[in-house]
């Protein structure tokens, strides 16, 4: 075995379809005689566990008071759960194996097999002070000694050391402080025991020290050259370092040493799988199966296989061909729900159609984690393309405010046009509206699930993301705000962590707690100039025409932390810059509006920020009635953006205005109507405490030119009451008349 291979073995993580031949080795202890016992061991050892669990039964009934028996199958029972743990029940399992377990006590309370079975189903279910209280009582049966030769079977004592060591294995992790020392015992009482060193790389496999894991299965296999297990497992191991050639070689052997060694042909099926050879990979499939009589039960393991090997179609077609048979096997449209999710292209709905299945009726207790989880990315995916569909809704309510606020200013033919397009644009509101409610209900089923597997594994930061990012980019911001907040307990507390807790609750229109995180942020992380950023928006957001000037002072800070940086942070002085000119713009202070505009004008050499600038610019001095700086501004764009029509239509505009003849400033007109909506001719004009007086046409209109410094307009008709309207700076005065 070469370095490089070693070390790429170094970093595996065993799977659950090499798991289901390392986690519980199954050995024949020198007092065990019966022949029926090594044959029950054999059906396990091949993955024929229907006819294990048959074998079992008759040797129980023909030695009932045989505590190995019990043990062996306990044992059975849990490697066949681990054999698909798609598909099984882990509590099932569990409870099944532990029923023998204590049958095994109580048909010999000392010996100490049947304890370690027993804590190893309690660790297993992460009961983990039960697993020690049976892990004491075993030991209780193991007497401390001082030489070897003084135990009385030094076979059967190591045998159970390395047994206790392997019941210190859960979710493919081992303690080793616990299980290395007790193997390490167990080796030097017995040394020459292959059982021990087949479990001794096991868990060096689990810690991810392949080379270990491989040294010890040689030492087995050097002990005893008649079992094909050692050889296997090594092979197992090269396969999963995807070094498929020196694999082969300890899968022939196995076979070798084993004709009907069933497991060593699904290996080889799923290796010439993974190489792309699939009529060689069906071929020993095929003989996989005929070993294990082809019953439903091995075509299910073949089906797994098939999924662990990524043959997700294979998978579809195998287990439509099942259910045909066996329509009572509903766990299978578990895998495919999972393959028809995973298979390229995709197909969401088959997937989902599967998983509606599963959960209707399969009981309860026998849905895993991975069901939910498995819903809930088949739904977001399904429903991927709604945050597109809920842009579109908002973009149609935009354009239908916008037409409706044309209409009220359109006559004639156009206004007949903006109807038009109003009622098209109501229908496809109504329209997407009713597609958002659908996918809504869906959406709720899917982060419903993913709040059951969340209560399952509350500390795994990889679930707890991926609620919090789906649930942000399915615009339940608020909420996903509380999962981001969760992976910031767990230790995710850097400052993008926090911010996004903020960006959330901003999104959700939450400015209150946006503002209380993005406080946090800064207190923290005082030189973070997005929390400074986030704080300016949010403040924006709370105040958005700046009539109480709250947010002023806010991207007054963001210009002072980013100026530290002016081209890291060109983006953040940009936006800072502009709100700043835009809200002294605002309060028409033009000259200190120019001065944010230039500072964009001279940021960088951004051409976007620049034409940005200098059209702002352009537009304050066009504000001020400044027509000849106005053009030389729009001008300057114009030399960066020939084809910018903001300053050509703006240029356009000004040479208009500056041949257009001077306003008289005391000028007025307007029109006069009832509070109908009726025009009043011949009602009276008149400016207050002068004899200045025009009247109204028939259309309701009038024009006067008022005397400098007038402060009122007095206006009457007959049979109306007369209305006193103060003059200000507006030359267009529109009043309604009450009748008398």
């Amino acid at each position: 075995m070469n370095d490089k291979t070693i070390t790429t073995m170094k970093r595996l993580s065993i799977k659950p379809i090499l798991l289901l031949a390392s986690l519980l080795s199954l050995f024949i202890t020198s007092n065990i005689k019966a022949q029926d016992l090594q044959a029950a061991i054999m059906l396990t050892k091949s993955e024929q566990y229907d006819e294990a669990e048959a074998a079992f039964k008759q040797l129980i009934q023909k030695e009932p008071a045989v505590s190995k028996n019990y043990f062996y199958f306990g044992e059975s029972y849990l490697l066949s759960y681990f054999a698909d743990t798609i598909s099984n029940s882990l509590k099932i399992s569990a409870d099944q194996a532990r029923e023998m377990y204590n049958l095994g006590v109580k048909t010999d309370s000392v010996n100490p097999l049947n304890y370690i079975g027993l804590a190893k189903v309690s660790f297993f279910l992460e009961k983990d002070n039960e697993a020690a209280s049976f892990r004491s009582k075993a030991k209780k049966q193991l007497p401390a000694y001082k030489r070897i030769k003084s135990i009385l079977n030094p076979k059967d004592y190591a045998f159970a050391l390395a047994k206790l060591a392997e019941s210190y294995v859960r979710n493919e992790k081992v303690d080793t402080s616990k299980a290395f020392p007790l193997l390490r015992e167990a080796i030097s009482i017995d040394s020459k025991n292959p059982d021990i060193y087949i479990i001794a790389g096991d868990l060096y496999f689990l810690i991810k020290d392949a080379s270990t894991s491989v040294k010890n299965y040689s030492i087995a296999n050097n002990l005893d050259k008649t079992r094909p297990t050692a050889n296997m497992k090594i092979g197992s191991i090269y396969m999963k370092a995807l070094n498929l050639n020196n694999a082969i070689p300890y899968f022939e052997q196995a076979i070798a040493l084993n004709a009907n060694y069933a497991p060593a042909y699904r290996e080889l099926g799923q290796l010439y799988s993974m190489a792309g050879k699939y009529d060689k990979s069906k071929e020993y499939f095929k003989k996989y199966l005929e070993l294990t009589k082809g019953n439903i039960p091995a075509k299910i393991r073949y089906v797994t296989s098939l999924f662990y090997a990524k043959e997700y179609d294979e998978v579809v077609k195998n287990i439509e061909e099942i259910l045909t048979i066996d329509q009572k096997r509903i766990y299978l449209n578990r895998l495919a729900a999972y393959s028809n999710f995973e298979k390229n292209p995709p197909s969401y709905e088959k997937a989902l159609k599967s998983m509606d299945i599963l959960f209707k009726e399969m009981p309860v207790d026998r849905l895993i984690p991975n069901d939910y989880k498995y819903y809930a990315k088949i739904i977001i995916k399904k429903n991927a393309d709604y945050p597109k569909t809920f842009q579109n809704a908002e973009k149609f309510e935009g354009d239908l405010k916008k037409n409706l606020e044309k209409l009220e200013k359109a006559t004639g033919a156009n206004k007949d046009k903006i109807k038009v397009q109003i009622d098209t644009l109501n229908i496809q509101i109504a329209n997407i509206k009713k597609e958002l409610t659908a996918d809504d209900a869906e959406l709720d089923k899917a982060f419903a699930a993913y709040k059951k597997v969340y209560e399952q594994a509350p500390e795994d930061k990889s679930l707890l993301n991926d609620i919090a990012v789906n649930l942000y980019n399915f615009k339940r911001f608020n909420e996903s705000a509380i999962y981001f907040a969760k992976l910031i307990e767990l230790g995710k507390n850097g400052a993008a962590d926090y911010i996004q807790v903020g960006k959330s609750y901003y999104q959700g229109k939450n400015y209150s707690k946006a503002d209380s995180i993005f406080t946090i942020v800064n207190q923290k992380f005082p030189d973070e100039v997005q929390g400074f950023v986030w704080m300016a928006n949010t403040y924006s957001a709370m105040d958005p025409d700046n009539t109480q000037g709250i947010s002023r002072p806010k991207f007054e800070l963001v210009i002072k932390k980013a100026r530290v940086d002016s081209v890291k942070y060109s983006t953040e002085l940009f936006n800072a810059y502009r709100f700043m000119g835009g809200d002294y713009f605002s309060s028409k202070n033009y000259a200190k509006a120019r001065e944010y505009y230039n500072l964009i004008v001279n940021l960088s050499d951004n051409k976007t920020y620049k034409t940005i600038g200098y059209n702002s610019i352009g537009l304050t001095y066009y504000s001020n009635n400044e027509y000849e700086k106005a053009t030389e501004a729009y001008k300057k764009t114009l030399e960066l953006d020939p084809k910018n029509q903001n300053a050509t239509v703006s240029i356009k505009n000004i040479e208009i205005a500056m041949k257009r003849p001077p306003v008289n400033p005391n000028e007025l007109k307007g029109v006069i109507k009832d509070v109908f909506g009726g025009v009043i001719a011949s009602a009276s004009v008149r400016v207050r405490d002068t004899a200045a007086e025009a009247w109204t046409n028939a259309k309701g209109e009038f024009t006067f030119e008022i005397p400098t410094g007038s402060e009122a307009l007095i206006i009457s008709a007959k049979g109306y009451k007369t209305k006193e309207v103060i003059i200000t700076k507006a030359r267009i005065y529109n009043v309604s008349l009450e009748q008398q």
